[in-house]
């Protein structure tokens, strides 16, 4: 099995900045890719932001020169640098992961739907 856990959300005031963290944990063999996505209220989860574990970005026009993705692959963490943050950047932030691991029988699964649980972040205007 295979967790991902973020931290880092909460509440700012608009121009202010957030860090996100997602780590990843289990017996896990490769990690290809690794992102950022969100869900506000009454919408869907829309991308924020992704990285392979080359170092190759991807990036949502939205935040575009504002967030910035990077990764520590010996960590198998994730990280989200939010800056310049606006009242529309509210939602649940969730990690996702592109990755191969060893499930509890020993099988090797390869996946792309390897979700955090989400937090919060929350602008103030």
């Amino acid at each position: 099995q295979v967790q991902l856990v973020e931290s880092g959300g909460g509440l700012v005031q608009a121009g202010g900045t957030l860090r996100l963290s997602c780590a990843a944990s289990g017996k896990i063999l490769r990690i290809t890719a690794m992102g950022w996505y969100r869900q506000a209220p009454e919408k869907q989860r829309e991308l924020v932001a992704t990285i392979t574990s080359g170092g190759s970005t991807n990036y949502a026009d939205s935040v575009k020169g504002r967030f910035t993705i990077s990764m520590d692959n010996a960590k198998n963490t994730v990280y989200l640098q939010m800056n310049s943050l606006k009242a529309e950047d509210t939602a649940v932030y969730y990690c996702n992961a592109d990755l191969t691991y060893l499930n509890f029988d020993d099988t090797m699964v390869a996946t792309k739907d390897a979700w955090g649980q989400g937090t919060q972040v929350t602008v103030s205007s």
